[in-house]
């Protein structure tokens, strides 16, 4: 089978996926241009993929790619919080939380794709068209069902209470985000002052995991899911699969799989790598570890 078939088959794939996602929202009584707003909020992440793709593959650049991932969360949220009236402090937790999430990460991969000059995984994929969108539907898909119970959460009515189940998801929330932006940090630090391509980052965070800004990412998207949890009725309880589908992607499809990969090929041969990764977790943090 061709690999243009194959990005067919994945490109349909994800935008089925994006409307059998759309039917968990579809007891929100919220209208947005006389469209139930979990639709609509769904027909436009799908749509600023499409624009921003446009002239990103007519100029052969993935520069853009993850700010718009970004800018994708930050306007489905902001869309889902400002069609709300009375608005709650679960309302405004979610959507603070996933504001600021989304803003650190969104300038701390534009910089990083900026400074390096490209990304890896977009090598051949950005020189053809099927291929190269592929990629950004998987965004569409990524953001639709990564951030579906925090939509849906702010659209719901609930009572204007915080709930232990909501503090809960709150300390859950803080400590995935404090873990991920530390290993960031750190790891930026360490690409200033060593070559990637012979060194490898096994110090701070990096020490206890061999992927802790991951680790980070399913917590804090577990927290989301957990305040969310407060408002959801029905049908929409299925979107707290959302936690699980960042597993998922972290670990079996697009990060530490191909991250693993590229360590193997570039530090294999070294002695200290063997030793890290045998001592060393791939996920989950060892606190207990003191060294390599």
């Amino acid at each position: 089978m061709s690999r243009q078939i194959n990005n067919i088959i994945a490109i349909t794939a994800f935008l089925i996926f994006i409307g059998l996602i759309n039917f968990a929202g579809q007891n929100i009584d919220i209208e947005i241009r006389g469209i139930n707003a979990f639709t609509f909020i769904l027909i436009f992440a799908v749509l600023l993929q499409i624009v921003f793709f446009i002239p990103s593959f007519l100029l052969k650049t993935e520069k853009y790619y993850d700010l718009v991932g970004s800018l994708t969360y930050i306007a489905t949220v902001s869309l889902a919080y400002f069609s709300v009236e009375n608005k709650t402090m679960i309302d405004s937790i979610i959507y603070f939380y996933v504001m600021v999430w989304a803003l650190r990460l969104g300038i701390y991969l534009f910089r990083r794709v900026r400074n390096d000059g490209k990304d890896v995984r977009f090598e051949q994929a950005k020189r053809h068209f099927l291929w190269f969108l592929q990629y950004w539907m998987g965004q569409a898909l990524w953001v639709s069902l990564t951030a579906s119970p925090a939509i849906i959460g702010i659209l719901s009515p609930e009572d204007d209470l915080l709930p232990l189940l909501a503090m809960i998801g709150m300390a859950l929330w803080l400590s995935g985000f404090t873990i991920e932006s530390v290993s960031d940090y750190q790891k930026r630090v360490f690409r200033k002052e060593n070559d990637p391509s012979e060194a490898f980052i096994h110090t701070g965070l990096w020490a206890k995991s061999r992927h802790p800004n991951y680790f980070g990412e399913i917590m804090l998207w577990t927290g989301i899911a957990v305040i969310a949890s407060n408002t959801l009725t029905g049908i929409e309880y299925i979107t707290l699969v959302s936690p699980i589908f960042v597993y998922i992607l972290l670990t079996r499809m697009s990060g530490i799989n191909k991250l693993e990969q590229i360590a193997d090929e570039r530090y294999g041969h070294l002695e200290e790598y063997q030793r890290y990764k045998r001592n060393t977790p791939v996920l989950v943090p060892n606190l207990l570890k003191d060294k390599t």
